[in-house]
C-alpha cells in the first residue's frame, strides 16, 4: 500500500476479490479490477451502480471543484450506457469548511443533477476532525433501465473497432495547469497555458458515453482514469478477453496536452484522463457513433481493431498497465515547488 492512488490488480485479487459478501442471483455484474460499475436486477429492471470518492480541491474554486467532483461520481455509471438516475452522497467534511463554501458545493451538485435528471435519494453530511481535502467523502451513483440496454464492460468482440474520445491526459492537464498556472507562465507560451487550462471542462465522459450508446451498437465502454489511455486499453482488453491492435497516430490529442505533460514531466499516455472514453463498436456502426460525437462537439476517432488473443499492441509494440499513475507524484512535487 505504499503507492498513492487506486490499488493495483494484484492487491485487488489478493485482498478484495475473494471477499464479496453473500452470493445473490440478482447480481449480474460483480466487482472486477478495472471495471467501472456493477449491476443488479430488481423487478425486471437493471440497476447499474458505481461508487467513487468525493474529490474537492478548494484551490480550483468551490464551484469548479464541485462540478468536477459531481462528474467523477457520474462517469463510472454512465459508461453502462444507461442514463444516471439516482445519487446517494456522503460528505465527511474538514472542520474548516464554511457553511457558504459547502452551499456552493451542494448547489453545484443540485444544478448538475437536475441537468442529468438525477435525484438525490439519501445521504450523510458532517464535519469531522481528521478529514482533509481533497477526499471529503464518497458517493454512489445509480442508473435504472432495461437490462438489454446495458453496455457491459467486458463486451468487446473480435471484429469490433476501437474508438477513443478526447485523447490522453485530459484530467492531468486540466488539474495541474489550473493548480500550478503561475509556475507555467514564463516557461510556456500564454496560448499554450490557456489551452491546457481549457481542458478542465473536458474532464467528464458522461456526455460522451450517453451520446455513443444512443448512436449505435457500442459493445463496451471504459473511462480512462488512473493509468490513462494505456491503462484503459489494457483494462478493457483484459476484461473482454481480447486483443487490441491500436495505431498511435490515430489517437486524438487536444491542444495544450503534450506541452503541459512535458512541463510537468509526466507521460501523457499513462496519466489520469477522466473525460476520455474508450469504446468498442460494431464495425457497421462506427460512422454513426463518430457522427453523433461530432454533432455533440466531442473530439473522437477510430484508433484500432479488436482481435482474437489478449493484451494490447500500439504500432506493433505490446504495452503493459502502468500500475502507478505519474499524476500523483507530479502533484506532490509541484505542490512543494509552489509553497
Amino acid at each position: 500500500m505504499d503507492n498513492l492512488g487506486k490499488v493495483d490488480r494484484e492487491f485487488f485479487e489478493e485482498y478484495i476479490y475473494p471477499h464479496l459478501g453473500a452470493e445473490r442471483d440478482d447480481v449480474t455484474l460483480s466487482p472486477q479490477h478495472g471495471v467501472d460499475f456493477g449491476v443488479f436486477e430488481v423487478g425486471g429492471k437493471a440497476v447499474a451502480t458505481a461508487t467513487d470518492p468525493i474529490f474537492i480541491m478548494p484551490s480550483l474554486g468551490f464551484e469548479r471543484a464541485a462540478w468536477f467532483a459531481f462528474h467523477i461520481i457520474m462517469s463510472d455509471v454512465a459508461v453502462s450506457g444507461l442514463t444516471p438516475t439516482h445519487l446517494a452522497v456522503d460528505f465527511n467534511l474538514p472542520p474548516e469548511i464554511t457553511d457558504e463554501e459547502f452551499e456552493t458545493i451542494w448547489k453545484t451538485f443540485d444544478r448538475e443533477a437536475k441537468e442529468l435528471g438525477v435525484s438525490v435519494v439519501t445521504g450523510h453530511t458532517a464535519r469531522y476532525t481528521g478529514c482533509n481535502y481533497p477526499m471529503v467523502g464518497g458517493a454512489n451513483a445509480m442508473a435504472v433501465g432495461d437490462p438489454d440496454d446495458i453496455v457491459r464492460p467486458n463486451g468487446a468482440n473480435p471484429g469490433d473497432r476501437v474508438l477513443l474520445t478526447k485523447g490522453p491526459a485530459v484530467e492531468a492537464t486540466g488539474l495541474l495547469s489550473i493548480q500550478f498556472e503561475e509556475l507555467m507562465h514564463g516557461e510556456l507560451p500564454e496560448e499554450t497555458v490557456e489551452d491546457a487550462k481549457d481542458r478542465f471542462y473536458d474532464m467528464s465522459p458522461v456526455e460522451d458515453a450517453l451520446v455513443s450508446a444512443a448512436a449505435g451498437n457500442v459493445t463496451a465502454m471504459h473511462d480512462a482514469t488512473e493509468g490513462g489511455v494505456h491503462g484503459a486499453l489494457v483494462e478493457m482488453a483484459r476484461a473482454s478477453g481480447v486483443h487490441f491492435d491500436v495505431s498511435r497516430e490515430s489517437i486524438p490529442i487536444l491542444p495544450g496536452v503534450l506541452e503541459a505533460c512535458k512541463f510537468f514531466d509526466i507521460n501523457p499516455w499513462e496519466s489520469i484522463s477522466e473525460g476520455t472514453l474508450l469504446l468498442s463498436v460494431a464495425p457497421e456502426d462506427v460512422d454513426g457513433v463518430l457522427a453523433a460525437l461530432d454533432e455533440a462537439d466531442i473530439l473522437a476517432a477510430e484508433i484500432g481493431q479488436v482481435r482474437e488473443g489478449d493484451g494490447v499492441e500500439i504500432d506493433g509494440e505490446r504495452i503493459s498497465h502502468p500500475e502507478v499513475d505519474p499524476f500523483w507524484g507530479a502533484f506532490e512535487e509541484f505542490m512543494e515547488r509552489s509553497q
